[in-house]
């Protein structure tokens, strides 16, 4: 394994899923997000906000194993195997995540789906930019 290269991939990584979570999250479900409040579904905001590095510790964590999954069973054949890998992983982790969600918190069906065809969105870019930027030791 190159050590470098897969160090700067995981950076890659986690800064361009972080920032589709910022848009899938923030633009896109913010609303939806916000109309539920009343609901108490979620924290508050304020409660909420200083636990976030929960999140973000929690995605490192995610991002370092998903490229070493990767890196481990790299066949070498480019951005299909990035897409397929993202694939994979996406309905493995999205589907279970998010569809599993939906039954333990009383959340409408229609935003289980937008969460799980955003993290799959995700997961799969993630897999894209895995294939491209990870370059083994010569």
């Amino acid at each position: 394994m190159n050590t470098k290269s897969f160090l700067i991939t995981c950076v890659v990584v986690y800064i361009v899923a972080n920032a589709l979570g910022v848009l899938i999250h923030g633009v896109w479900l913010g609303p939806v997000y916000e109309a539920m409040e009343a609901d108490a579904v979620f924290r508050p905001k304020a409660e909420m906000d200083p636990m976030m590095w929960v999140m973000f510790a929690v995605g490192a964590v995610w991002v370092v194993v998903f490229v070493y999954i990767f890196i481990r069973g790299r066949e070498g054949k480019g951005l299909m195997e990035g897409v397929r890998y993202g694939v994979l992983m996406g309905l493995f982790y999205s589907l279970t995540v998010t569809f599993n969600s939906y039954v333990i918190y009383p959340i409408p069906f229609d935003l289980a789906v937008k969460w799980f065809f955003g993290d799959f969105a995700t997961v799969i870019i993630s897999g894209v930019i895995t294939s491209l930027v990870y370059k083994p030791s010569n």
